[in-house]
């Protein structure tokens, strides 16, 4: 019979011994998101820092915090680009339901919940696409139905009729037949998140689409070992779907900027250009780092990967004005 999709991806991701509880591994073990493709994420996501803290007016105590943290390998990261100034007034959060990684730098809290009152930034990268969700498909009769899944085989099955809240979000924010991921799980958690920050900015770097563009299959899948596989919700692999980046933004009522990763690591200096050859015969080792620097940056703006993901963010609580990206 199996159940819908939401509660098998909460069990699957999230259970006592879930892909995102577990211990023995990490999730950088099964697939590789920007944080772990190069350190000029990190370093472009430093800037940013730099100017919401501007914005804010350098407060005494600068909070900086990362929802989805994984590891910890991105605040880690982050932490060691900030200039001296903004790292001596940063407090670090991460919240994760992991159990704290041995060996993290002992300054950065752990938490599973966005603490209140935030003042700074608050991060959340690759975190929605992993906030389950239930998946609805037109049956014969031209009906959404709720899908079922088998935790053990991934098999599915058309269950009951969609519930009233899934009609109500599709209806505004993915209409018409098919396969649809209804979202509102992913626009309640971000609202809550945004809703920790008293003063400064709320960042979520994501995949997804807007109305537009929604995908007429949708976009459930599963990753293993680094290699895309079927959704199995059984722990094993992780469980992922696009978010609906437009719903997301609206979901805060507050007022957004969205742009996609390419556009925003570029207007934080984050080029992939290759150095000019001249170099190579004046300077082969400068050459060869600055060509490694452009491959790495290449990588996270290239439009058909890493590049295409979304940037969206909200002000609250600065004055609304978006001095952020140029």
């Amino acid at each position: 019979m199996g159940s819908g999709w939401r509660s098998a991806m909460q069990t699957a991701l999230y259970g006592a011994d879930g892909f995102f509880v577990r211990e023995r591994e990490g999730p950088a073990d099964h697939f590789r998101t920007s944080v772990h493709a190069s350190p000029l994420f990190a370093g472009a996501l430093a800037r940013f820092a730099e100017r919401v803290d501007a914005a804010l007016g350098h407060p005494a105590v600068f909070d900086l915090v990362d929802v989805g943290a994984g590891r910890g390998e991105l605040l880690t990261t982050l932490l060691a680009h900030l200039p001296a100034d903004l790292a001596g007034r940063v407090r670090a959060t991460a919240v994760e339901v992991a159990p704290r990684p041995a060996g993290l730098d002992p300054a950065v809290r752990w938490r599973p919940e966005p603490p209140a009152g935030t003042t700074g930034l608050l991060l959340a990268t690759e975190w929605l696409d992993n906030v389950p969700l239930d998946v609805l498909e037109t049956d014969g009769r031209g009906r959404l139905r709720k899908v079922l899944v088998d935790p053990a085989t991934g098999t599915e099955t058309l269950g009951e009729p969609a519930d009233p809240a899934d009609l109500f979000w599709t209806s505004r924010w993915w209409p018409g037949a098919g396969r649809i991921e209804v979202g509102w799980p992913r626009d309640r958690a971000w609202a809550a998140a945004v809703d920790s920050v008293r003063h400064g900015v709320a960042l979520c770097v994501d995949y997804g689409h807007v109305r537009a563009g929604r995908p007429a299959f949708g976009t459930l899948t599963g990753f293993r070992g680094g290699r895309q596989v079927h959704p199995v919700p059984d722990g094993t692999c992780d469980v992922t779907a696009h978010v609906a980046m437009d719903s997301v933004a609206a979901a805060t009522g507050i007022p957004h900027r969205m742009i996609r990763q390419r556009e925003a690591l570029r207007s934080l200096g984050v080029d992939g250009s290759r150095p000019p050859l001249d170099l190579a015969r004046t300077d082969p080792a400068g050459y060869l780092r600055r060509l490694s620097t452009a491959g790495a940056a290449a990588e996270l703006t290239d439009p058909a990967g890493l590049g295409g993901h979304w940037w969206l963010w909200h002000h609250i609580g600065t004055g609304g004005r978006d001095t952020m990206l140029g």
